[in-house]
């Protein structure tokens, strides 16, 4: 069966564009259709400021929310990054084999460390070196597939190079991955930025709808998402980015296309409203199991156990096989020594 793995980061409150654009094809095509691992990536959310009780929270509450939106531990394996050594392991054996070039033309990475240069900063290591870890996630299971977006795709186009390379001066011990983006609303964009992707790290509040938004709050965001001032409604996501993004945004709820959707509306108001209601109805059942999960917060520490086991012993193989392929010595075995067994002197002799 083919393998799948995906994670999601615990910087920020999952919103719509998570749901739409990953989770809800997870719960509904992925989990069903092949061998699925998804992970809560929470040691990529140290590469930058961050509050540590935060970064707790925001990993119990993606857990909840990623089994509250279908996943079945049944079906497939959730689990927590740190939980399983073997990410760390791969990664520094991967950092040997990728270079300094490779990880500095990592667009969110040159973005980002601009941005600090401009305020006179500067950006921490682990913000260069997180590809490598991401590609250590991905090829430590023998990944077949990644679902990702596609501001993710460089990242994985950089772990199917590193497998590569490997392969070639060590032998075969990874599966070469391919990224297999979504094909409908892949980026949810910012209501009111819409030439921006809805991030759950983004503070911008008003502009995203975050999967626990009370109704309410999502029907006022999305009657204030920015449009333009022309009069018609048309699909064409490059010159008139705001109604594309609500056409897009509809038609990932109801399953409709977003051009010939446009067709269907004369003003502005009355598509702000039913893509609030649509956002509101595909909302409503993951909040309802959210509240139910929440109440036995017992099941999820339990999932996320059996699931870091899970994936501990899937992934030990082929980290173990990389460690001996480029070159390490194996550590010796225990020997186990029962009461009275004699113990072997190992006393300095001259």
């Amino acid at each position: 069966m083919t393998r799948v793995f995906s994670g999601i980061k615990p910087t920020g409150h999952l919103t719509l564009g998570n749901y739409l654009g990953a989770m809800r094809r997870w719960a509904a095509v992925d989990q069903h259709q092949s061998d699925a691992l998804f992970c809560i990536v929470d040691l990529h959310a140290l590469t930058v400021d961050h509050d540590p009780a935060r970064v707790r929270r925001l990993s119990r509450q993606a857990a909840t929310l990623l089994l509250a939106s279908g996943l079945d531990p049944q079906l497939c394996t959730v689990f927590v990054q740190s939980h399983v050594d073997e990410h760390t392991r791969l990664s520094y054996l991967l950092e040997c084999v990728a270079t300094d070039g490779e990880m500095r033309r990592m667009i969110q990475y040159k973005e980002k460390a601009a941005r600090e240069r401009v305020r006179g900063g500067s950006v921490r290591l682990s913000l260069l070196t997180y590809p490598v870890l991401m590609a250590a996630d991905i090829l430590a299971y023998g990944t077949d597939q990644v679902p990702v977006g596609d501001d993710q795709t460089q990242h994985v186009e950089l772990a199917r190079d590193i497998a590569v390379r490997f392969n070639q001066r060590y032998g075969h011990t990874f599966v070469v991955p391919r990224a297999t983006p979504p094909q409908v609303a892949a980026r949810v964009m910012n209501l009111q930025d819409p030439t921006s992707k809805m991030g759950k790290s983004d503070d911008s509040g008003p502009g995203i709808v975050y999967l626990l938004d009370e109704a309410d709050v999502v029907r006022r965001k999305i009657m204030r998402a920015v449009t333009d001032s022309a009069r018609d409604v048309v699909y064409d996501p490059e010159a008139r980015p705001g109604p594309a993004n609500l056409l897009e945004i509809l038609a990932a709820c109801t399953g409709g296309n977003p051009s010939e959707l446009s067709g269907v509306y004369e003003t502005y108001g009355a598509l702000k409203r039913d893509t609030a209601d649509a956002v509101v109805e595909v909302l409503r059942p993951v909040q309802e199991r959210h509240r139910e999960l929440c109440t036995d917060p017992g099941y999820v520490e339990g999932v996320l156990r059996d699931g870091a086991e899970r994936a501990r012993a899937m992934a030990r193989p082929t980290v173990d096989a990389a460690y001996r392929a480029i070159g390490l010595l194996p550590a010796a075995e225990a020997e186990d020594v029962g009461v009275g067994a004699a113990v072997p002197d190992i006393g300095v002799t001259a």
